[in-house]
C-alpha cells in the first residue's frame, strides 16, 4: 500500500515511470533485434510443451495470460527497484526522513498547489493562525509588526539598532516544518541574572544572523531554511520606529508597551517617524496575494503598525484579493475595553481607509461562565458582535467556533484555519457571491 503512494495524483512521479516504462521497452526491442526472434521462439516453444504436457492440448490464450503475468511482474520490479534508488540516495541526504520520504512529497505537491495567502500582524495571535494556516497551503507570506518595544525584543533594539525579532520569531517557529527539539531551541528563555537573563535563543540567533548577512530580511531567509519553513516571514519596514498613541484626551503615549497601561480610550497610534519605509517583498506579498487576513492579535500594537508604514494601506485597498480580519474573541484591559466587533473593525478602516476589509470573522462558540468571571476579574470581556453595525460598515461577516477553552480563551490553530479557508475558497474572486453568508 504504501508502495502505492507514489501514484497519487501531483506526485509528478507516474510521467517518469512511464517513461522508464518506455525506455525498458525499447531496450527489450532492441536486444529482440540484437539477438533474433529465434530466442523468442524457444521461449513460447517451451510453454507450448509445458501446456501440452499438462492439458494435453494447446490454447493461444495460455500465452497471453502469461505474457500478462510476465508484464505485471515487470511493473512490480520496476516499481520496487525505482523506489528503492530513490531511497538509496534520500537515505544520505535525509537520513531521519528517508522511511516517510512518499507523505513528505505528496505533502509539499498538495501544499504547493494551495491558495497564496498574506496574513498580516504580530504577536500570539499571528503565530496561531500561521500554525493553523500551513496544514492548507505553504504559499503563506506573513508581513510583521516592527513596533514592538517590550522585553527581550526591545532590549535588542536598543543595543544593537535591529528591528525587533521576537514576533518574526514566533511566526519562523509557527510556519516551520522541523523537530519539536529545534522548536524548543529557538524559544528558549534564558534564565538567571546575568545579561543573557530573559532574552531568547531564537532571538539571539535572528540578531547574529543580521549582522552576520547584513539585513535582516536576508537573515530572514536564511533561518527560515534552518527551521525548514513551509512559506516566507517579512518584516512590514526594517526602519526603527516607535508606536504612539493619541488617547481621546489628547494626551499622547509613547512606545508600544507602555499604551496599554494608561488604560485611557484610544483616538488613534501613529508611527514615529511617520513614514516608514515598506519592504518591498511584503508589499509584493500583498499584491499577489489570493486572500489577506489581519489579525488575530492586538488591534492598535499588533494590527496597526502595520497598516501605518507607507505604502501597506494602499496595498491592501488595491489589492484584488478577499480580505479577511478576524476579531478578536477579549476586549483587551487598556487597548480595547467596551469595544464591540465593529468597533474593532472601524478603527482598522479608520487607520487603514475603505477597502482593508471585506469580511470579519467573529467567534460563535459559548463562552464559559466560569472562563467568563475569570477574565472579568481582569478587565475583559466577550467582544459582543453587533451584527447591524458591522453590515453598516460596508463589510461582511462570517460566524464560527474558532476558539478552545483551556486555562485561558485561545483561537484554536484548527478551527481558525478550518473557517479561514472555507472563507477563501468561498469568497475570493471567482468563487461564490461574496455577499453571500457562510
Amino acid at each position: 500500500m504504501h508502495l502505492l503512494k507514489w501514484l497519487y495524483p501531483g506526485m509528478k512521479f507516474k510521467r517518469w515511470l512511464l517513461l522508464f516504462s518506455a525506455g525498458v521497452m525499447l531496450v527489450s526491442l532492441g536486444l529482440a533485434l540484437v539477438f533474433n526472434y529465434k530466442y523468442l521462439d524457444y521461449i513460447e516453444e517451451a510453454i507450448f510443451r509445458a501446456v501440452y504436457l499438462w492439458k494435453g492440448s494447446y490454447n493461444y490464450t495460455f500465452s497471453t495470460l502469461i505474457g500478462i503475468a510476465v508484464v505485471a511482474l515487470g511493473v512490480v520490479l520496476m516499481l520496487v527497484a525505482t523506489r528503492f534508488v530513490i531511497r538509496s540516495v534520500i537515505t544520505v541526504l535525509l537520513p531521519d526522513n528517508s522511511e516517510r520520504l512518499v507523505d513528505i512529497i505528496y505533502e509539499k505537491r498538495r501544499l504547493g498547489k494551495g491558495p497564496t495567502v498574506a496574513v498580516v500582524g504580530g504577536g500570539h495571535g499571528l503565530s496561531v493562525l500561521l500554525r493553523g494556516i500551513k496544514s492548507a497551503t505553504s504559499n503563506v507570506s506573513a508581513v510583521v509588526t516592527v513596533a514592538d518595544d517590550g522585553g527581550s525584543s526591545g532590549r535588542l533594539r536598543e543595543e544593537l539598532g535591529i528591528i525587533p525579532p521576537g514576533d518574526l520569531r514566533n511566526c519562523l517557529v509557527a510556519l516551520a516544518d522541523t523537530e519539536p527539539l529545534m522548536e524548543k531551541l529557538f524559544q528558549y528563555r534564558f534564565k538567571g541574572t546575568s545579561e543573557l537573563a530573559g532574552h531568547s535563543f531564537g532571538n539571539l540567533f535572528i540578531a547574529a544572523m543580521t549582522e552576520v548577512t547584513g539585513d535582516v530580511e536576508t537573515a530572514l531567509k536564511e533561518s527560515s531554511k534552518v527551521l525548514a519553513v513551509k512559506g516566507q516571514v517579512l518584516p512590514a519596514s526594517k526602519d526603527h520606529v516607535r508606536l504612539d498613541a493619541v488617547m481621546e484626551d489628547g494626551t499622547v503615549v509613547e512606545g508600544e508597551s507602555h499604551i496599554p497601561e494608561v488604560h485611557k480610550r484610544i483616538r488613534r497610534v501613529r508611527l514615529f517617524p511617520e513614514h516608514a519605509q515598506p519592504v518591498q517583498s511584503a508589499l509584493d506579498a500583498l499584491t499577489t496575494a489570493d486572500a489577506i487576513i489581519l489579525g488575530p492579535g492586538s488591534l492598535y500594537t499588533s494590527i496597526m503598525p502595520n497598516l501605518l508604514v507607507d505604502g501597506v494601506a494602499e496595498a491592501l485597498r488595491k489589492s484584488r484579493a478577499v480580505k479577511i480580519y478576524i476579531c478578536n474573541v477579549m476586549t483587551q484591559p487598556g487597548e480595547t475595553d467596551g469595544y464591540t466587533a465593529s468597533m474593532h473593525a472601524k478603527a482598522i478602516i479608520d487607520h487603514g481607509g475603505k477597502g482593508v476589509i471585506d469580511y470579519m470573522l467573529v467567534n460563535a462558540a459559548p463562552i464559559s461562565r466560569e472562563m467568563q468571571a475569570y477574565y472579568a476579574e481582569r478587565g475583559a470581556y466577550p467582544v459582543e458582535v453587533d451584527e447591524e453595525a458591522i453590515n453598516a460598515l460596508g463589510i461582511g461577516f462570517v460566524k464560527a467556533d474558532i476558539i478552545s477553552e483551556t486555562d485561558l480563551i485561545r483561537h484554536d490553530p484548527d478551527k481558525l484555519c478550518r473557517s479561514v479557508m472555507q472563507m477563501v475558497y468561498r469568497f475570493q474572486p471567482g468563487g461564490m457571491d461574496g455577499k453571500d453568508r457562510l
